[in-house]
């Protein structure tokens, strides 16, 4: 399953827990400091990674959608 993946820049305080949770999914934009998707993510063998950094996000600033 893939999920489409929403970062909420009004809630994201750029705690990086979601780069810990899944390092190849996202990144945090050094000008703003807030989550980003790596360009070509997410991809299918993400799932679970991705899983793991919306419930481990301090802020709840990540949604995850199903494709």
């Amino acid at each position: 399953m893939t999920y489409r993946i929403d970062v909420d820049a009004d809630l994201c305080s750029g705690y990086g827990n979601c780069v810990v949770a899944a390092p190849d999914v996202f990144d945090l934009d050094p000008g703003t400091n807030l989550a980003v998707v790596q360009e070509g993510r997410p991809l299918p063998t993400d799932d679970a990674a991705l899983r793991e950094a919306e419930a481990d996000c301090p802020a709840r600033a990540l949604r995850l959608t199903r494709r």
